[in-house]
């Protein structure tokens, strides 16, 4: 009789989450929990993540939208209340304040009765990803590195089993990233931190090897099944290849490559969103069936992302495909399956040569926040994405049930739209807000300014800010005061957008139809008696995610409009402000945290008390069809979601808007004369 084969033990199983208050989390935390996930991965709202507090003018509207607010330790001893923090996983999606919220994490647990050294889990803490994809920077890149720095000191003698970084690369596909360029720029950022953390001198260099080991990284996995796989085995071998030469590395465990994924959800569709299923299936084969780079945990995004916020039935499907997989198959009893494949080992050797030579043109440069600072790495992303927008538009990149095979039955699963995602109870942002005054009116003020005083005093210096960040988390300082504390001694910083580097990703063929709507733009422009048509694209409120205003920016500029792009995080008032500065002809606000239906009245209410009626207002995002009616209720000429990914379209819609809006006839493109 043939013995059973021994099986590996599975990877650990998250669902990315948190939503509205801390005690709601909660008590997802423990549903997931009682499901059969392994490990906890919090999702923190924008204020959260860039250091306001909940009532802060930036963050009205995105309290708790995509993610849980948390503005003090009271927040996180709710948000992990019966949840033993000795024995969970947690994984938390933070970066800016990253330093904060590990404070806040390690004094729940102390007051739990812990033995922090045995806390396990990760805090993503990369910056560099959130000044070139995701838009939750708030320091310099300097005080920032400093930040990461001292967090990774800090833990490596206090929490040693913590991951305190975690290299994010997920961020970049998104914004665009080849998978020589996502693998490349993530192995930039890890030298400059461990650079930074090596020349530090707060570790010494006998222990250089804990640091290594604690380094973690997060990646994204999309559609292209072995293109992705073999990114992770070349990742792994470049990996072995900087840690031993660079860094002298030489315990085989400390170099292991360690790595987190979340499958793609840029590639999530709104039309037949019944497809994303197999598309997520596809996307965590990519990095579970290959064991010699097999990923240490994968969360998998729910079907239905690309309508709105995933209801907790949703989640829990895409818990159970991990499930069936780990448990079910016959996966976890094998070797690497892909060893001895010429075809894998091929790819992985032309991978990370592209990537080899990439690293070495921005280390050439300084390093990775030079690279940052002079919009090198931003506008090579918006470049790469414009040319993987325009291969959609063409038709050579096909997109089931988008781009091709787009008739459909009609869908059970989003037959009744307004209950198939899970909609944010707008009254949960006000008990926030009054739990908020609440804790600040309770606490011992002076003990607070005492605190932050000091935080300030540490800042100033070169010594580690984590004991003073943690006497101000056990006094009830707030996140936004942490934030606003550091902003005093550090600054802020806008990154780079990467727009005007950009080139030209789609050209005005004759006949085409980006040849036809430059014309538009220039007839509209000069019956307007302008030199050129000027169209505003903003962002208002805290959300980072850029990609696609930058991706509307670069096509409206190659169609001949002067284009106003000042980046994100803008309040309504400064994006009226500039409106009316500029006399643009047409305001696009593009908002995917769901807080549209608060911060788009108040630009066109702010737009038309200041007598601008003819400049007409659009919007896209993540945005349901209820509210989209609701907004065009309002007054809104136009909406577009993740179903309209004909940008040049979008561009032809924007003039004809302009046109209407000035009581303009419809352009009709002069009639073309047949040559033999």
């Amino acid at each position: 009789m043939t013995e059973p084969q021994k099986r590996d033990r599975p990877w650990l199983m998250r669902t990315y989450a948190g939503h509205s208050t801390a005690s709601d989390s909660n008590a997802l935390y423990r549903r997931n929990l009682a499901k059969g996930q392994t490990g906890l991965s919090v999702a923190f709202d924008l204020p959260t993540q860039t250091g306001y507090d909940s009532d802060h003018v930036l963050a009205r509207g995105e309290v708790g939208r995509v993610g849980v607010p948390v503005g003090h330790v009271g927040d996180m001893r709710t948000l992990f209340d019966g949840i033993p923090l000795e024995r969970t996983n947690t994984s938390m999606t933070i970066n800016a304040t990253a330093m904060w919220l590990l404070a806040l994490y390690q004094v729940v647990a102390e007051e739990q009765g812990a033995d922090i050294a045995t806390l396990t889990g990760t805090t993503q803490n990369d910056i560099v990803k959130e000044y070139l994809s995701r838009g939750t920077h708030v320091f310099p890149p300097g005080p920032s590195v400093r930040l990461i720095t001292d967090m990774i000191a800090y833990t490596v003698g206090n929490i040693p089993k913590w991951n305190p970084i975690n290299i994010c690369s997920y961020h970049l596909q998104e914004a665009g990233a080849t998978p020589v360029q996502e693998i490349a720029y993530a192995m930039c950022t890890a030298i400059s931190v461990l650079d930074a953390v090596r020349d530090s001198g707060q570790v010494p260099a006998e222990r250089m090897g804990e640091v290594v080991a604690r380094i973690s990284f997060f990646v994204n996995a999309g559609v292209r099944f072995v293109e992705e796989m073999c990114k992770m085995r070349a990742f792994a071998r470049l990996w072995e290849k900087v840690t031993l030469e660079r860094y002298g590395v030489t315990d085989p465990k400390q170099r292991r490559f360690r790595y987190g994924v979340q499958v793609n959800s840029l590639g999530l569709t709104e039309a037949q969103p019944e497809n994303n299923v197999q598309r997520i299936v596809l996307e965590m084969l990519a990095v579970t069936l290959s064991k010699d780079a097999r990923a240490r945990a994968v969360q998998l995004p729910a079907w239905n992302e690309a309508l709105g916020l995933p209801r907790p039935w949703d989640q829990q499907w895409s818990l159970r495909i991990q499930q069936v997989l780990a448990y079910e198959s016959d996966l976890l009893e094998y070797g690497d399956i892909f060893n001895g494949s010429e075809v894998v080992e091929a790819k992985t050797e032309e991978l990370l040569a592209g990537a080899e030579a990439e690293i070495a043109k921005v280390l050439e440069m300084g390093g990775v926040i030079p690279a940052v600072e002079s919009g090198y790495l931003k506008s090579n992303l918006v470049a790469s994405h414009a040319a993987r927008r325009a291969r959609i538009e063409s038709g050579e990149d096909k997109i089931v049930g988008v781009n091709c095979f787009d008739t459909t039955e009609p869908s059970p699963l989003t037959a009744d739209l307004d209950s198939a995602i899970m909609v944010v109870d707008p009254a949960s942002e006000q008990s926030v807000l009054a739990a908020l005054e609440a804790w600040r009116a309770e606490r011992d003020e002076a003990a607070v300014q005492e605190s932050l005083a000091e935080l300030k005093t540490v800042a100033a210096t070169e010594a580690n800010l984590m004991p003073a960040t943690l006497a101000c988390a056990r006094a009830g300082v707030t996140t936004g005061e942490w934030a606003f504390a550091l902003r005093e001694v550090f600054g802020e910083y806008r990154a780079p957008t990467g727009v005007g580097g950009a080139p030209v990703a789609v050209a005005a063929e004759p006949g085409g139809e980006l040849e036809q709507v430059r014309a538009a733009v220039a007839a509209t422009a000069e019956e307007l008696g302008a030199g050129k048509l000027r169209l505003l694209v903003g962002k208002p409120g805290l959300d980072g995610h850029s990609n696609g205003a930058e991706q509307i920016a670069v096509r409206a500029r190659d169609a001949g409009f002067e284009v106003v792009y000042q980046g994100i995080r803008l309040t309504p008032e400064q994006i009226v402000s500039a409106a009316v500065a500029e006399d643009v002809h047409c305001v696009g606000l593009s908002i995917l945290s769901g807080a549209h239906s608060e911060l788009v009245p108040d630009v066109l209410t702010r737009l038309r008390r200041t007598g601008v009626e003819d400049v007409p207002v659009i919007v896209g995002g993540i945005i349901p069809a209820a509210d989209g009616e609701a907004l065009k209720a309002a007054g809104v000429a136009a909406v577009f979601t993740p179903k309209d990914f004909g940008i040049t379209t979008i561009i032809g819609r924007i003039v004809d808007e302009i046109r209407l809006a000035n009581k303009l006839q419809p352009w009709t493109p002069a009639p073309t004369t047949a040559t033999n």
